[in-house]
């Protein structure tokens, strides 16, 4: 359980850092610059700890994934970016991807 907290923390850590990105303005705004470095370190050294007791493939999907749906989200509510209906299919098809590899997958611990 330990390692999926690591991994949550790893998946907003990242997507933190991605949704400042934009903020950074190619990174010459220096706070949403700091923000965007600091959340990518912290993500790759959380997901890092998780792949102690998580396989590197599940938890990439996982992180990846999650991490799609979240920065897209947040770039609706931030950055006012509309998502159309193919762009809201794939995501729910990556949302179900991901339910189906943390139900159905025994492949996720090693």
């Amino acid at each position: 359980m330990k390692y999926f907290i690591f991994l949550l923390g790893a998946i907003f850590c990242e997507t933190f850092a991605t949704t400042a990105l934009k903020a950074t303005e190619q990174f010459t705004k220096p706070i949403p610059s700091i923000v965007t470095i600091l959340g990518y370190a912290a993500s790759f050294y959380l997901l890092s700890l998780t792949l102690q007791k998580i396989s590197v493939g599940i938890a990439y999907a996982m992180w990846s994934g999650i991490g799609i749906v979240l920065v897209s989200v947040l770039g609706f509510f931030v950055y006012k970016q509309k998502l159309d209906m193919p762009a809201m299919l794939g995501l729910a098809l990556i949302i179900a991807g991901v339910i189906v590899i943390n139900i159905f997958s025994k492949s996720a611990a090693h």
